[in-house]
């Protein structure tokens, strides 16, 4: 028995010595290459490919295709069955491939398979937020709690962004980023109004680029968001048309379609909007002489906010030929609206009292027009492109208002007062960029970009006296105008090598601006020229693991409001003005970041610093003039002199079951500014200096959860909370906003119904507390009440999971890398 045993462990020990010895003669391979689809050669993420071993049916080797639609799979040298799959597309199988060397084979070209798409099969969804190494991208078509809303909703729901009362859009709590649409500047005068006019049904996602390159437009000390439009790019014909009605009043019909051949690709969007939001503010002021209480000051506000709006598109796509691709783009969006407004102020005095009652009856009318084009030119040598784009738009802004005064008490008297401001702008740019692979593993890119805008703003204030004649306030009237010619040239060059990855380039900008008073024949220009360099370095550390180190230089150059002096005229006691003197900052913006892919799990962690000059900041002060006895506070920037911001940002996507998927997103930030601010009151001749040196810290937390129910509904919830941050003057307070929505496919997935409920505790508020030496204020301003949302969606030869390919210029560069 004995005997036996050892000649069984004999046997054995040698069989284990022939496996490891054949296995060690299993020769190691990488094959690499690209999938394209055949009609555009557009390439296509998310492809799978597999090789499987036609002596070995277990041994199958596989991946999926990057953004540049590239693979590179490990496996054993050997003779393969290969297959390509991507969804919609027809499966392409090559047979009896011999793969003995390491390799790249090329392009593999996929052609659409319109039949498929009504009984293709659901196998995965994209999630609501992709990680990228150099920038976060929110896929909007899958987020249920903005469905119905806006495009400044969709913000407010995006990683690392925050959006307040007053529709500034700020990025880890920096509100100098640059906001571009299709890669393009807008060209609304007020940004915030314009996304809020923008349904969200239009969106298709938002890029979130914390430290853009060289490549991209210096603009924007915190960084760049990218709203990026749907485009339908199926074969054939195919759309999609939303519908919603709201709580307050939100009825809107948005509807996309295109038309897809051989050698065109047409593409319209339209959307309808007539909607009703209702807010509310507050602002308490307490007023001191040498640290004696003198009186107090109750403000309460109600808007009601009536919008009506009309956007439209339409384009094509030309294929000229497989290389050269043409596009053209024709937009307008209009929208129109009265905002009434009636504001309550308690004067309280040792002994007297009066109350003023303040009704704003505004209109306003905007108009805005836009034709792009761009052109594509692909040359025989993999990754080589000529890019030309040009864009032109216009945009007419008309604001009036009559404002009626009335004050009861030991105050009696009544006023009328008119307002108007109209306003035109217009801005074309012109962009050129150009990639050139070098070798294998590098590329140079070079490029030309011109931002040309003229802006112009007819603002007047004026009462009319008993007998309705009109006479104009000096102090609030003049014509603004603002001319910005910017020429820029960038260099930039990337390359890698093993597991590491770099990239550097330089950016030259020229800056010729004209801030001109007509009226008053003030005339002031500005010219500069700044080199704004940048380098990336990134380390594949695992398959899984990579760590990159960035660095740019941005700009932020100030505009509109920030420098027209003219008063935002809602209040007569508590007033917005500009300052024509400010000047640009600059920032140096370090990033230092780990990505990290598990099973379940995607987290990114981010080290951030910001080094800024010149940074602009909100300032109150006393003006020196008086509403009767009430002084009048005014709000402006101004420059001081650095500002010091740092932080650390978590983001991941996690699915503990395919029943359950989480978004989180957490910012904590630290910054310190200082310096100092000279002023003149109207009533004096000796100006006044403030010294600022404040250091403050916050932190925002964000996590989306996405449940899938029985009977296939879908349950998304959505928190945010912002903590508490002190400001040069004070402090702005912490709130927590919740948003909720349900819904489910009908009608064999083709039509989606959604319910969603936003801002459900009621809470979104812009809340702060001034604290100066003769008057402490809190101040809460809510720009939207609650707002609930039941919407429609049917598509038409389109499911909701079919990919949409990006479009020309959304990537708002030349090659990737």
């Amino acid at each position: 028995m004995k005997k036996n045993k050892n000649i069984l462990t004999t046997i054995l020990l040698f069989a284990t010595v022939l496996i490891y010895s054949q296995e060690r003669d299993i020769k190691k391979i990488k094959i690499s290459g690209k999938i394209v689809e055949k009609l555009t050669n557009q390439a296509l993420e998310y492809a799978t490919i597999s090789f499987r071993n036609t002596k070995n049916v277990k041994a199958v080797f596989g991946g999926i295709t990057t953004a540049n639609g590239e693979f590179a799979v490990d496996m054993n040298a050997g003779i393969y069955d290969v297959k390509v799959e991507f969804i919609g597309f027809k499966p392409l199988e090559i047979k009896g491939q011999k793969y003995f060397e390491s390799a790249n084979i090329g392009v593999i070209a996929v052609t659409e398979n319109p039949n498929q798409l009504d009984d293709v099969v659901i196998r995965s969804e994209k999630s609501t937020m992709e990680i990228k190494l150099d920038k976060k991208v929110y896929n909007v078509g899958k987020d249920m709690v903005v469905k119905g809303g806006t495009a400044s909703d969709v913000l407010q729901n995006v990683p690392s962004v925050a959006v307040d009362a007053d529709g500034t859009v700020s990025l880890r709590g920096n509100e100098s980023v640059r906001i571009l649409i299709d890669g393009r500047p807008s060209n609304a005068i007020n940004i915030g109004d314009a996304l809020k006019a923008i349904p969200a049904d239009a969106l298709d996602k938002v890029e979130v680029i914390t430290n853009p390159s060289s490549r991209y437009d210096a603009e924007g000390g915190g960084g760049i968001l990218n709203i990026v439009l749907k485009k339908g790019k199926n074969n054939g014909l195919n759309g999609v048309v939303t519908a919603t009605v709201g709580n307050p009043k939100n009825s809107s019909l948005t509807g996309s379609i295109n038309f897809k051949s051989e050698k065109f690709n047409l593409f319209s969007n339209i959307g309808l909007l007539d909607n009703f939001a209702p807010g509310n503010s507050l602002t308490n002021s307490d007023f001191y002489t040498n640290g004696v209480y003198t009186k107090s000051v109750y403000e309460r506000g109600k808007l009601e906010r009536y919008r009506k709006g009309f956007n439209f598109n339409f384009g094509f796509d030309w294929y000229l030929s497989k290389s050269v691709t043409w596009t053209n783009t024709l937009s307008n969006r209009k929208n129109e609206g009265d905002s009434p407004q009636s504001v309550t102020i308690n004067n309280v005095e040792v002994g007297k009292m009066f109350v003023q009652t303040r009704n704003n009856d505004q209109f306003s009318d905007t108009n805005e027009a836009e034709y792009s084009t761009n052109f594509i030119k692909k040359f025989k040598k993999e990754g080589q492109k000529l890019t030309i784009d040009g864009t032109f738009t216009r945009n007419f802004d008309n604001d009036a208002s009559t404002i009626t005064d009335k004050s009861t008490g030991s105050l009696n008297s009544i006023s009328k007062e008119k307002v108007k401001n109209f306003q035109t702008q217009y801005r074309n740019l012109i962009q050129v960029d150009f990639v050139l692979p070098i070798k294998k593993n590098s590329q140079f890119e070079t490029g030309y970009r011109g931002n040309f805008i003229n802006l112009k703003s007819d603002y007047e204030v004026g009462i009319f006296d008993t007998a309705n004649n009109y006479t104009t306030y000096p102090e609030f009237t003049n014509i603004f105008q603002y001319i910005e010619n910017v020429n820029a040239l960038y260099l930039q060059f990337g390359t890698k090598f093993n597991k590491i990855s770099a990239q550097v380039g330089v950016r030259y900008e020229n800056s010729d601006i004209d801030i001109n008073l007509l009226t008053t024949n003030s005339f002031n220009k500005k010219n500069y020229e700044n080199y704004f360099p940048s380098a990336f370095l990134t380390y594949q550390y695992t398959d899984k693991t990579s760590v990159s180190l960035n660095y740019s230089k941005r700009i932020e150059r100030p505009r509109n409001r920030f420098i027209a002096p003219f008063s935002n005229y809602n209040s007569n006691v508590n007033i917005f003005q500009g300052n024509p003197d400010i000047n640009p900052s600059f920032t140096d913006a370090f990033d230092f970041s780990v990505l990290t892919k598990f099973e379940k799990l995607t987290l990114t962690s981010s080290i951030y610093y910001n080094d800024s000059r010149s940074v602009f900041q909100f300032t109150r002060r006393e003006s020196g003039r008086f509403v009767g006895t009430t002084p009048v506070l005014v709000s402006t920037p101004v420059n001081l002199d650095k500002e010091t911001r740092y932080g650390l940002e978590l983001n991941l996507n996690y699915t503990p079951y395919k029943w359950w998927r989480l978004n989180g997103n957490f910012n904590l930030f630290q910054s310190k500014i200082s310096g100092d601010f000279s002023y003149t009151p109207s009533n004096a001749t000796t100006k006044i200096t403030t010294t600022i040196d404040q250091n403050a810290g916050s932190w925002f937390a964000r996590i989306t959860s996405k449940i899938t129910l029985p009977y296939k509904i879908d349950w998304q919830s959505n928190v945010f909370y912002t903590a508490s941050q002190n400001t040069a003057q004070g402090r702005s307070i912490g709130i927590t906003v919740i948003n909720m929505a349900l819904s489910k496919d009908i009608f064999k997935d083709k039509a989606t119904v959604a319910l969603n409920v936003s801002d459900l505790l009621n809470s979104q508020k812009f809340i702060r507390e001034f604290n100066l030496a003769t008057v402490n204020s809190y101040t809460e301003r809510q720009g939207r009440e609650r707002q609930i949302n039941l919407s429609l969606t049917y598509r038409f030869n389109k499911l909701k999971t079919d990919r949409e390919k990006p479009s020309k210029r959304e990537d708002m560069g030349g090659g990737d890398f």
